[in-house]
């Protein structure tokens, strides 16, 4: 009696676990699948997301504004911007075109300029020649340098286009070297820059010429002595540096009628920002 009482109880338990048992695996199954639900479902998430930037990709490159805007933000100014566009234009096309002249032009300027013109895109005139180099910095200086040296024609469009009204001299004798880099050496194209300067200079700033009673003349000299000051100031084989009374006593020389105030925020300008060619 005791012994088929005990079977009982163990049968019943042994049926128990394997019911648990049984019920683990259906759940661990169902977790599975589950998990591999979820898997399938982001990976056809990914795919069709990667059809969505491939159109969209395909879009923008079809993008005309989208290429207007580049051409423009890299390159200012284009004759061809201000003309009814020929059949057939696209900016796409003008952006590839203006990317090979360019790669053209700093290998070889004449031939960088004769490209544009033969696209149709720079009009064959020494001011349009100019507001295109004023307004693009893809153009490698030393050969723009050799080219103005060249062109003077270009080169003083160029001058013309900048506006120094209010500017303290060296500031603005840092922007005008910024679009046209000064020579590496001192010499006839340094003087031709530094007197288009000079007058540029005196004709946007007629108060202020009147005030300190300044000529074209006595700014070239200031030029000069900004440059040479530079050079001294930010050479490191230059061991005893110009002392600002050295550097107004030489100016002053040089440039009657100036006053030691101004020389003296001349040299200051120099030693604190650094050079005016650099």
């Amino acid at each position: 009696m005791g012994q088929g009482l005990w079977r009982v109880a163990r049968n019943q338990q042994l049926q128990q676990e394997s019911y648990s048992e049984q019920g683990y695996l259906t759940r661990e199954q169902s977790r599975r699948m589950a998990a591999s639900n979820i898997s399938n479902t982001n990976h056809r998430k990914q795919v069709q997301g990667g059809i969505d930037i491939y159109h969209l990709l395909k879009d923008l490159a079809n993008d005309e504004l989208l290429w207007q805007g580049l051409c423009k933000s890299t390159w200012g100014h284009c004759s061809i911007y201000n003309k009814n566009p020929p059949l057939g234009f696209s900016f796409r096309k003008l952006y590839m075109q203006l990317d090979e002249g360019s790669l053209t032009f700093n290998a070889n300027p004449d031939e960088g300029v004769n490209y544009f013109m033969s696209k149709g895109i720079l009009d064959d005139s020494p001011k349009e020649i100019a507001k295109f180099i004023f307004c693009t910095r893809t153009l490698n200086w030393k050969k723009l340098r050799i080219y103005l040296d060249e062109r003077r024609d270009v080169l003083d469009d160029l001058v013309t286009l900048h506006n120094f009204r209010n500017q303290f001299l060296p500031n603005a004798l840092r922007e005008f070297f910024r679009h046209i880099h000064a020579p590496e050496e001192r010499g006839e194209y340094l003087e031709t820059l530094i007197t288009k300067f000079s007058h540029r200079f005196c004709a946007c700033n007629p108060d202020l010429m009147r005030e300190l009673g300044l000529s074209p003349d006595a700014v070239y000299v200031l030029c000069y002595s900004l440059i040479l000051l530079s050079i001294d100031l930010s050479s490191p084989h230059v061991k005893n540096k110009m002392s600002k009374r050295e550097f107004i006593r030489n100016t002053r020389r040089a440039a009657q009628n100036i006053s030691e105030d101004f020389v003296g925020h001349l040299y200051d300008n120099i030693y604190l920002i650094g050079h005016v060619a650099a």
